[in-house]
């Protein structure tokens, strides 16, 4: 009898955890705040958008002003964090949502706005303004 080994194959999966900044996670946070802005979804925008996360390390912390605004945040949370994970490239990404019911929140109504707000992450935006005399 012939006798047959078995060989066993450990396939390693190589998960992306590249370093990242600040400023690129509040890039993709507002890019992400467009997309689903743009399929409709106008409460989770307003929850992404109400003020800027922090980064302590791959940890991003969010403050809501309430609770139930917290419980539905946590319902999309998982979609965000990995559109969050793939574009800056770093499965290591995780999202700590706390509440704080006295925090003055920051909400861009107008074009205006909006775009202060885009210019204060990325300065560049007021370069290309100018230079292809854009109106916002």
């Amino acid at each position: 009898m012939a006798e047959t080994q078995k060989s066993i194959v450990k396939v390693e999966t190589h998960i992306p955890s590249e370093p990242f900044t600040e400023n690129q996670m509040l890039e993709q946070w507002f890019k992400y705040a467009q997309r689903i802005s743009d399929k409709g979804y106008r409460i989770m925008e307003s929850l992404l958008l109400i003020n800027d996360p922090k980064l302590d390390g791959t940890t991003i912390i969010h403050e809501l002003p309430n609770e139930s605004s917290r419980i539905d945040f946590e319902k999309e949370k998982g979609d965000l964090l990995g559109y969050l994970r793939g574009h800056l490239h770093n499965h290591d990404i995780t999202i700590q949502v706390n509440v704080n019911e006295s925090m003055p929140s920051k909400k861009a109504f107008t074009a205006q706005d909006k775009f202060n707000r885009l210019n204060e992450i990325n300065p560049n935006l007021e370069i290309l303004r100018k230079t292809f005399e854009l109106d916002i």
